[in-house]
Parts: structure tokens; sequence; C-alpha cells
């Protein structure tokens, strides 16, 4: 038996880490692809577990061989999802989340239209810029930023099979989680 593919996607600081972690904790056979990037390992990190770490060629190689499902360059360095990660993992039975950005997410639908997609939106805007300020870790200047690209990217979540609102983090969790359960268990679904 395979497995299926779940996509989430949602403006940064919405939760989607948070709900996918706590989701995950509920549901056997669930796993995160891991990705691959060409920014630098940092102290802790292994290569395989948070990230797959490639040098700028070798991502390139694997560009031009069409080895990724999706592919991005953010901050001066490439990130994408290997096929062959997601393909062998759910080969193997197991349920694979991807947690991406929404053109991400597109490319994926594009190439993959039978894996289940989810959107995760903020209760709105004010909500999700006061989440983001939380977090210290970006100026104002950035989370104006973020917040410019998250209007965007809530005008599609129209594109997305499901819509969690992150209003309460365990009622969204557990409606990940139902959206999750139902997608596994339903018979004949395409795998």
């Amino acid at each position: 038996m395979t497995g299926r593919l779940f996509v989430i996607s949602g403006p940064s600081g919405v939760g989607k880490g948070t709900l996918i972690s706590l989701a995950r904790e509920r549901l056997r056979d669930v796993v995160v692809a891991v990705s691959a990037t060409t920014r630098p390992q940092r102290p802790g990190e292994c290569d395989g577990r948070e990230y797959h770490f490639l040098d700028a060629a070798e991502f390139e190689r694997l560009v031009g061989e069409g080895a990724f499902l999706e592919h991005v360059t953010f901050a001066g360095h490439r990130y994408g999802t290997l096929r062959s990660e997601v393909e062998r993992r759910l080969a193997d039975g197991e349920s694979v989340v991807l947690e991406i950005d929404v053109p991400g997410a597109r490319e994926i639908k594009r190439q993959l239209p039978e894996a289940v997609f989810v959107f995760i939106a903020p209760p709105d805007l004010a909500d999700l810029e006061e989440r983001l300020a939380g977090r210290g870790a970006n100026t104002s200047d950035e989370i104006q930023a973020r917040l410019a690209i998250a209007r965007d990217e809530i005008v599609a979540a129209g594109e997305f099979e499901h819509v969690i609102v992150n209003d309460n983090r365990e009622r969204a969790a557990a409606e990940l989680e139902s959206v999750m359960r139902a997608a596994m268990e339903s018979e004949g679904a395409p795998r």
C-alpha cells in the first residue's frame, strides 16, 4: 500500500509547522519530507535530517535532471523538494507532508494533482502581524514585506481543497489531523 501526499501551505508565521507537529503526534506513518538546500549546515544540524545539504553545482545538476518536484531561491540560497525523497517514502507506505509556499504548492499540484492540498490561514492580517512581531526575529520592514506576500497568498486559499483557519492551535491541529486521517483511510482514494 502506498501513502498519501499532503501539501500544507499558508503565509509565513501562520503556524503551519506547529499544526503539522501536533497532527503528526496523533497519526502513524506520517513523515515530513526532508528538503534539499544550498545554505550552509548550521551547528547541530545533520545532513538528511534537517535538510539534504548540497553545493550549488549539485543542486543545479539535479534541477537540470528534473529531480525536484519544486524549487526556489530564497535569501540567496536554493531550496527544493526532491522527487526521490517523496516517491520512496510513499512507496514504503508512509504518508508524506510537505510544508511549502504557495508557488511550490502550485507546482506540485501541476505534477501530482492527486495530493491533498491544505491551506492554513490566519483569522485576519492583524493576528498574523502580531504573530510575526511576537517571534522577535524580524524587523518592522521585514514584517511588512511578509504581510504583503501574505495578502497575495490568502487570495490563493481558494485554490486548495481544504482551508483551516488557525484561530485556535488545538482546534486547528485537530482539524488538520481529521483531514489527514480521512484521506489516509478513504477506500479507493488515489494514493
